[in-house]
């Protein structure tokens, strides 16, 4: 028993810093927060009916990659204009705060592990088989370089407007919770049950580091990381699916 309270308590010093949340002084005006929300408004019907559009457009058409990296230039250029962002900070050894770098890429590494775990599953449901072939065809049928810049751009771009602007605009009253209910929101203009539930607890988990940090940093990495992940290993889980996509007519 004296050993496993032992154990317990390095845990606890190990993960006491990942879940402190850091000080800080974001305030602004109530002006600036009512163009705050304007403009996140705004910008959330746009973005949304942008990536509609989108994921509807045949795989490796040139219109499929100027569309998604103009959804991702919509939620940077809506995310920056609504006011304020921040980069964020961490506990450190020795109480030091830091720039999140290497506990957020530890994270995208985890989350993909789970939801690799979770695709093993999927693949045998066949509803789940057809939402995440759908958008697997993209990266299967698609040029890898400009697949992958693409996903990394819109990873990069939700975190500056979803954990930024958004949860900001939440204000105090249960910004997680908020942002997260947005960012599945707006998933759901994808019509693709799949994504729709893995924005949800990834958006808890993005949310959760803006929480900790104040900064969408540690968002930015972790979502990168794992969406590089599950373009390079998830593809092959769904060879099959794949195989028939590539032979179905448009």
């Amino acid at each position: 028993m004296t050993a496993l309270a032992a154990v317990r308590a390095r845990v606890r010093r190990a993960a006491g810093p990942l879940l402190r949340s850091v000080p800080r002084d974001h305030w602004e005006s109530d002006e600036a927060f009512r163009h705050r929300r304007r403009v996140t408004g705004a910008t959330a019907v746009t973005g949304a009916s942008l990536l509609g559009v989108s994921l509807s457009t045949p795989p490796g058409s040139p219109r499929f990659y100027w569309l998604t990296l103009g959804v991702a230039g919509t939620w940077v250029v809506g995310g920056l204009a609504s006011g304020p962002l921040h980069l964020g900070r961490m506990f450190g050894p020795g109480e030091q705060l830091r720039r999140p770098v290497l506990t957020p890429v530890v994270s995208g590494v985890g989350a993909f592990g789970a939801f690799y775990a979770a695709a093993l599953v999927a693949r045998r449901i066949p509803v789940l088989e057809r939402a995440i072939g759908s958008v697997l065809r993209y990266a299967d049928q698609g040029t890898t370089p400009l697949v992958l810049t693409t996903t990394l751009a819109n990873g990069v771009a939700e975190e500056v407007f979803f954990r930024g602007s958004v949860y900001a605009a939440a204000g105090a009253t249960r910004p997680v919770l908020a942002s997260t209910a947005v960012y599945g929101l707006a998933t759901t203009a994808t019509r693709n049950p799949a994504l729709v539930l893995a924005s949800l607890p990834m958006g808890l988990l993005f949310a959760q580091q803006r929480r900790i940090t104040g900064g969408i940093q540690a968002s930015m990495l972790t979502h990168v990381v794992w969406s590089a992940l599950m373009l390079r290993y998830l593809p092959p889980l769904f060879a099959r699916r794949l195989a028939e996509e590539r032979s179905s007519p448009e």
